[in-house]
């Protein structure tokens, strides 16, 4: 497995937020990635999973516990409209997902992750549509998706304590890499 280093995606997440550190978009971590080796499903998602853990969270990361579920494409990529915004600048969405005190530290979906940050500018369905349009150029029909858990490693701690914690690896067979996709903030 090895980092991409050289992309469309990287132009057009400095747009969003110049000053990060890392690959990013919202509170979504992007990493994108290749292997020589032949696509294994599960199997090499978990060493993309690994590939980037190795680096981001040595000595905090028990890999082995990592459940994965796979997740059908069309529903991650969802986005929803905003249906209006109020004098504060909070905006309501025609989604059935929305933020309360019953899913706080839990896993967000995708779309809320990107366009809802804390600690960056929102981002509007428009940027959700862009920034996906960039990273998968041909569509979402060829990616297989897995959300997988966030007890493995401490890089997700402070996510579980309020906005939440988020692991996603997605193969785009069309392009043949992996994109690996974490988010963890809190306030």
């Amino acid at each position: 497995m090895q980092k991409i280093f050289a992309d469309p995606f990287y132009q057009c997440a400095a747009q969003f937020d110049p000053d990060s550190e890392y690959l990013s978009v919202g509170e979504v971590e992007y990493y994108l990635l290749y292997d020589e080796k032949a696509h294994e499903g599960l199997r090499s998602h978990k060493e993309a999973l690994l590939f980037v853990f190795e680096r981001l969270d040595p000595s905090g990361c028990d890999i082995d516990k990592a459940q994965a579920e796979q997740l059908d494409p069309q529903m991650f990529f969802y986005c929803p409209n905003i249906i209006r915004t109020d004098r504060y600048g909070n905006a309501w969405y025609d989604a059935e997902w929305k933020p309360d005190d019953n899913n706080i530290g839990t896993t967000v979906p995708y779309w809320y992750a990107l366009m809802e940050p804390v600690h960056s500018r929102r981002n509007t369905p428009e940027d959700f549509r862009k920034v996906n349009e960039v990273l998968f150029p041909k569509g979402t029909d060829a990616l297989e998706v897995y959300e997988w858990t966030t007890d493995w490693s401490n890089f997700f701690d402070a996510g579980h304590e309020w906005y939440g914690a988020c692991c996603w690896s997605i193969y785009d067979r069309s392009l043949d890499r992996y994109i690996v996709m974490l988010v963890s903030a809190t306030d």
